[in-house]
C-alpha cells in the first residue's frame, strides 16, 4: 500500500471536505496518505473525476507509487496538462503531453 497524494488547485470547498475526510491535510491543498490501497485510491479519482466533469473548476493531480512505471511513480490530472514521468540518462524528467 504505497504513499497518495492529491494536491488541488482552485476547487470547490466540497473536494476539501471529501478529501479531508480520508487523508491528511499536509499543506492547503495538498493531501496525503500513507497506506492507501489501489482499490480506494481508485474510487476517490472516480469521485474527482465525477465532480470535476461537473463543475469544470481548478485542477487536481493525484501521484502514488507504482513499481511498473517509470521512476516508480504514476501521475494523474484533471484540469492542466497530463503529464508522465520519463527517464532521461538517468535523470527523471516530468514531461507534459
Amino acid at each position: 500500500m504505497p504513499l497518495t497524494m492529491i494536491v488541488t488547485r482552485d476547487v470547490e470547498m466540497r473536494y476539501r471536505g471529501f478529501l479531508s475526510s480520508i487523508m491528511l491535510e499536509v499543506s492547503p491543498g495538498v493531501y496525503v496518505a500513507p497506506e492507501m490501497t489501489s482499490a480506494v485510491r481508485q474510487r476517490v479519482w472516480h469521485v474527482m473525476t465525477e465532480w470535476w466533469q461537473t463543475l469544470g473548476r481548478g485542477s487536481l493531480t493525484l501521484v502514488w507509487r507504482d513499481t511498473k512505471a517509470t521512476g516508480n511513480l504514476r501521475i494523474e490530472t484533471l484540469g492542466e496538462p497530463a503529464k508522465t514521468i520519463v527517464d532521461a540518462d538517468g535523470i527523471l524528467l516530468v514531461k507534459r503531453k
